[in-house]
Order: structure tokens, then sequence, then C-alpha cells
């Protein structure tokens, strides 16, 4: 089969790749454009990452195209022997063709120089194995050894050799291998599915960040459950991620059961998707039941409960982050906010909807209200369709009155007017226990609605609550507003 060069120039820069045939020309040496750039344009994906293979120095080749095309800057990695330019919005990357050979404790290979076939042999996937001459006298002409395009059109992910060879030389092509099948909607090819699994503890010898680069593209995939279950159907999940598996199960005791979490948790992960691209909150939903598997009790004329699993969650997750090598920051303390609060919104809608509770909820939640709202609507996984339109319905009301209390009182982050500084100025006195007490009160009678977010009411009830305390305010209110520079 070939590929035609108009074909070709549909999905790519023909300037890069004329400059390229022309050096390929002039050193006579086989050129290719291979893997997924190849691989794109049988699936009609635009793709702005080019991988050139040449038979010989890849940095040489780079550095030609690089003068022809104008380019200032080579970027040169001398140990891997690899070069790349940059073309506009393109990236082209530049190797000599290879041929690599492993040891069994490590997926880092023996180097040394090959040919086009070389190359494509060591390819992880025959869709990635495909390559398009770029030499003068071949140009578009497509060499598929392994019938890439025939598994193209098959819809199927197939290793170029013996699959348990090349998921033990390089363990993490099994996470690529359920990556691709997730993102391109693939079947993993039967031997190389049984082959996951015979491999599986093989990826004990990779890093933990290289699984989760590769964990994350699976949640930002368009429907991530389906990664997810074959990464279980296959162990590879128990392999770095035994806290989410240990989800799954349905227990039975007098004719009760409850829901299996796992597959649950897999549909709010599927809700959010359809809502949301933004990867923490897609954390939030995988970890917003995390916790039930330590909070598990049957109590008899209760039926099971998972009693404060979302306190136990929220504590789990910065264990998660840190053992996964996800970042500790303040994406951790969203998904930790989120796993904490997600119950709270579903206890507004089942009863009716206070005023002073959609307060505290949108205190609490801040910026990421809308957010958790979203996984909330999303946690609504029941059978029952009366019962998930009673549950939305009232989200709705929910949302309406998280509207309505902030334009009206403004608690969203909202910081008490009347400081912890403001209450010792007043009444002379150095931090102490009254002081929090006052502090906090007046922030409750806030959310509660009993007085104003407003300075003068807070600063009234302040002098309500010294009194109590039996302290006698030693400035005025002059005197703190001057103070205050207000």
């Amino acid at each position: 089969m070939e590929v035609s060069v108009s074909l070709m120039q549909e999905y790519i820069n023909s300037k890069i790749f004329k400059a390229v045939s022309e050096v390929a020309g002039e050193l006579d040496r086989p050129t290719y454009v291979v893997g997924g750039f190849v691989r794109d344009i049988f699936l009609k994906r635009e793709s702005k990452d080019i991988d050139v293979v040449v038979q010989g120095s890849g940095i040489e080749l780079a550095e030609l195209v690089a003068k022809k095309l104008g380019v200032k800057r080579v970027t040169v990695f001398k140990r891997f022997g690899t070069a790349q330019i940059k073309v506009g919005d393109w990236e082209v990357e530049f190797v000599g063709a290879r041929k690599e050979s492993y040891t069994p404790d490590s997926r880092k290979p023996m180097v040394e120089d090959g040919t086009i076939e070389d190359d494509q042999l060591r390819r992880d996937f025959t869709i990635n194995a495909l390559a398009i001459s770029l030499h003068p006298d071949t140009f578009g002409q497509l060499v598929d050894p392994f019938n890439g395009v025939s598994d193209i059109e098959d819809r199927i992910i197939r290793t170029p050799q013996d699959p348990n060879q090349t998921f033990s030389d390089d363990p993490l092509r099994m996470m690529r291998a359920v990556r691709f099948a997730t993102q391109l909607k693939f079947d993993i090819e039967r031997s190389t599915f049984r082959a996951l699994s015979e491999n599986k503890e093989r990826l004990q010898i990779i890093s933990v960040e290289r699984i989760v680069d590769e964990l994350n593209k699976i949640i930002l995939s368009k429907k991530p459950s389906d990664g997810f279950l074959l990464l279980e159907q296959t162990g590879l999940l128990e392999q770095f991620f035994p806290e989410f598996t240990a989800l799954k199960g349905v227990d039975r005791v007098q004719n009760h059961n409850h829901k299996d979490n796992f597959y649950h948790t897999l549909q709010v992960l599927d809700n959010v998707a359809e809502k949301s691209d933004n990867l923490w909150l897609r954390w939030a939903a995988l970890l917003h039941d995390i916790a039930k598997p330590l909070t598990k009790k049957y109590i008899k004329g209760q039926g099971w409960t998972f009693h404060s699993h979302e306190f136990v969650g929220q504590k789990m997750v910065p264990k998660i982050f840190r053992k996964l090598k996800l970042p500790l920051n303040d994406r951790m303390k969203y998904v930790q906010k989120l796993v904490h609060l997600h119950l709270r919104p579903i206890i507004l809608s089942s009863d009716d909807v206070t005023d002073s509770a959609v307060r505290r909820l949108l205190f609490d939640a801040g910026d990421d209200i809308d957010e958790l709202m979203t996984l909330c609507e999303a946690d609504i996984t029941s059978k029952n369709d009366a019962k998930v339109k009673r549950y939305l319905a009232n989200f709705k009301l929910v949302r309406k009155k998280l509207v309505e209390i902030e334009e009206k009182d403004a608690v969203r982050n909202f910081q008490p007017p009347i400081t912890g500084e403001i209450i010792m100025s007043v009444f002379g006195i150095a931090p102490s226990k009254p002081v929090g007490i006052i502090k906090d009160t007046i922030k409750e009678a806030i959310l509660d609605g009993k007085i104003k977010n407003d300075f003068d009411e807070a600063y009234e009830l302040m002098l309500k609550l010294g009194e109590e305390h039996g302290l006698n305010p030693v400035k005025s209110k002059e005197e703190i507003l001057a103070l205050s520079g207000s």
C-alpha cells in the first residue's frame, strides 16, 4: 500500500518534509517519518509531533535540515543520539535507526545502529511501527511489515513481535497498550491481552512517575472507565494502586448487600469526564469513596454503613498522592477538599435546603463550589430513574440557592470582618482563649444568618460577647477604624 503525496500533505507542513527529503537525497540515506504521526494519518487525526528516522546520524540530519529551513536552534541529546527542532507549532525529532536488546532488570536497552526494519521491530505496537519514506527516490512509500494499517482498520492493539518479549523488555508498554486501547477505543488482541496478565509483575521495575504519566492519560480520555477495567482485568492496577482495587466486591449479610464501589466509582468518573476535562476533578471522582473499604460496617437494622468515609478519605489523599508521586501542592489540597465535602450537597439535596446550610457549604467550598457540585451530581448513579431525577432536581435548587446567597451575603472565601487582632486591640488583651471564642462566634453568626457579613453588625456582636467574658473595651470603634486605615 502506498500513501500518496497529496494525502501526506493534508496532514503535514510540506516545507518541513520537502527539506528533510532534499537532505536525505543529498546524503543518499534511507529516511522515514515513523510512529504516531503516520498512525494518525490513517486515523485522520492532526499531529504536531514528527519523528524522523534515518539510517545514520539523526543529529547530522537535524542540523542540515535546520540549516535548510533557517532554524537557528537545534536541541541535541548526544547521550541518546537524537536531536529536535521546532518549526512553528511543529516539533520534529530526528534519530538514527537502531536495534535494541534488554537485560531482565531494566527497561533501558542496549542500543546499536540498525536498519529501518530493526527500528520498526523495536516499536511497541504494529500501529506505531508504520513508516513512510522521505528519500526522494521512494518518497511517499509506506513500509508496513507488521500489517499495522490492517490493525488500524480492525481497531486492534497488537505487538510486532511476541508480546511476552515486548512487555518483558519494556513493561511500560503494558500501560501504553491500555492507554492506546482507551484513547482510540481499540481492542487488545487476544495473545497481547494475555501477555499483560502474564507480565504484570514486571511493572515493578518501572518508576511510578512513568506509570502515573500513562495513568493520567487514561484518566483524561473520553471514557476512562474502559482503561481502568482493562487495568483491573489484567492485574496491572493492583501492582501500583491497590487502594483502588480494594473497592471491588460486594459483601452480603442476611440478604443485605451494598453496591460494588469499584464500578460505582468508575461510573462517577465517566460522569465527571462528560462534564469536565479537569484532571484533578477526575482524580477527586476516583478518590471520593476511597475510604469505604476501611469504614464498611454492617449494623443490624440499618444494613451496610460507611460512616465518616469522607473524613478518612480526606486523610488518605496525601498518602496516595505521595506514593504515586503526584503533586503535593494546591492540586492535592483541591482533591482533598472535594473528597471531604462530597457528601455535603447530597445531604442538602435530600432535605429542605436552608440558607444557613447553603451558606456554610459556600464558605467551606469557596471557589471550588462549582466543581464540587459537578462531582456530587456525577455521584448519583442509582438505577432508579425517579430517584436520580429527584436528586438532580434538588441539586438545581441547591445551585440556585448558592447563587442567591453569594449575591446577597458574599460568603464565598470570605474573611470575618472582625479579626483576632481587632478583638485584642479593642479589649487590650493578649492572645487567649476568649479571642478565639469571640472570633469563631462572629463567624458562625454570619454563616447562620444571625448577622450580616458587615463590620458594624459584627463589631456590635463583638462588644456583646466581650461583655459576656468580662471584657471592657479600651479603644473606640473610631480608633480601630483609624488604626486599620478604613
